[in-house]
């Protein structure tokens, strides 16, 4: 993809618009703005809670350490096979037109918009949820698709397949077994597909404390632009994903937030080291006895312009021997490297991953190795997916 193809697509998501013809059908545009972090500096308003630095937290989502770390999860759910299949008491033979429901919503799925895979929208809102534990999906119901997709009293579920657990089941219809297409499975036929799914700045969303419970009012407002523009959206109209809710807070609370305090502290080590290493502090003076004033300034000249930087041995012609003064002890220890890596597993435990993950590797073999898999497979992967399939089924 050309530079300019990818400016153009990112105007087509900020207006809501794509250059090709949207499969789905849908003639009406999408409502929220598809990237309002080029306009807005996310300042307070008066009426609603926002959420704090989402400007620092996406900053330090692009340095190594926490890029590490994000992707080890974000990678391992958005490459999962998905699929979709009844809930437990449904069977996909007791749905009526249960096989076409089936080809639709894997089209659905596979192009949730004009402009996204099925992968690169919940890389997305993972993304969101991982940093800043808020995740939002637009959902716009396509007025002329001629098929309702639940009817009355059904509850449809969204899962993943694992592997690791014999491909446990849940469905986003009650007798629907949905997975995204593999090699050798056949397209479902085109036609017009129920939903339009947009993923939303999670961080642009501002929540509505006068909400009534109603799934047809407003619950959340979206803020665009500085001048506190905001998009009001009922709750059926918006799927805001929360990671660790807390009852004191109506926002999730992102593994990078846990994290933020240390990886900012690591930074610092980090920059202190690099400078260190590559002699940018300096860590050793010399000591001349009995030197006038005028014979310091004639040395500092001569060993700028003769000596530094040069390889040239310098001679000294002096009455007493020069001593060297050293400010650190000269060896590794200086580069605080115990320290980094005290906080490489402080960083990794906020992110529930074993500090191997993170490049610690001292103390690990096979054994130890396969078990730190399987509990990072539990303790970060499975919560998270589970997290976005259950905010999808609802």
């Amino acid at each position: 993809m050309k530079i300019t193809e990818a400016v153009r697509g990112a105007w087509r998501r900020v207006a809501g618009v794509s250059s090709a013809a949207s499969p789905q059908g849908i003639e009406k545009k999408r409502r929220t703005s598809g990237l309002p972090s080029i306009f807005n500096s996310y300042g307070p308003l008066t009426e609603a809670m926002p959420k704090p630095t989402p400007y620092n937290l996406r900053r330090f989502s692009e340095t190594p350490i926490a890029r590490r770390a994000i992707n080890c999860i974000k990678d391992r759910i958005a490459g999962m096979r998905w699929r979709i299949q009844p809930r437990q008491g449904y069977t996909l033979d007791t749905i009526p037109d249960g096989a076409a429901r089936v080809r639709t919503l894997t089209s659905n799925f596979e192009a949730p918009n004009p402009d996204d895979s099925f992968r690169s929208l919940a890389e997305q809102v993972l993304e969101d949820i991982i940093v800043g534990g808020y995740g939002a999906i637009e959902v716009q119901v396509n007025p002329g698709w001629e098929g309702a997709l639940a009817g009355a009293g059904e509850n449809p579920h969204f899962g993943q397949n694992r592997p690791e657990a014999g491909y446990p089941g849940h469905s986003m219809l009650p007798g629907a077994r949905l997975r995204l297409r593999g090699a050798g499975e056949a397209p479902a036929p085109t036609q017009a597909l129920p939903l339009a799914l947009w993923p939303v700045d999670g961080a642009s969303i501002r929540m509505n404390l006068e909400w009534d419970g109603s799934p047809e009012s407003l619950r959340y407002l979206q803020v665009v632009d500085q001048a506190n523009t905001k998009i009001e959206l009922d709750d059926n109209e918006l799927i805001y994903i929360r990671l660790n809710p807390r009852t004191h807070t109506p926002f999730g609370l992102g593994r990078l937030e846990v994290a933020f305090e240390t990886i900012n502290s690591f930074l610092g080590a980090h920059r202190y080291a690099s400078r260190l290493a590559s002699n940018s502090v300096v860590q050793y003076a010399l000591w001349l006895q009995d030197l006038t004033p005028e014979h310091h300034e004639r040395l500092i000249r001569w060993w700028q312009d003769e000596i530094e930087g040069t390889g040239k041995v310098p001679i000294l012609s002096v009455e007493s021997k020069p001593e060297v003064l050293r400010f650190g002890g000269g060896t590794d220890a200086d580069l605080r490297l115990q320290w980094q890596e005290f906080l490489l597993r402080v960083v990794a435990s906020a992110f529930d991953l074993p500090p191997f993950y993170l490049g610690v590797e001292r103390d690990v073999n096979r054994s130890t190795a396969g078990e730190m898999n399987d509990m990072a497979f539990r303790q970060a992967i499975v919560p998270t997916a589970r997290l976005l399939a259950e905010s999808l089924t609802r």
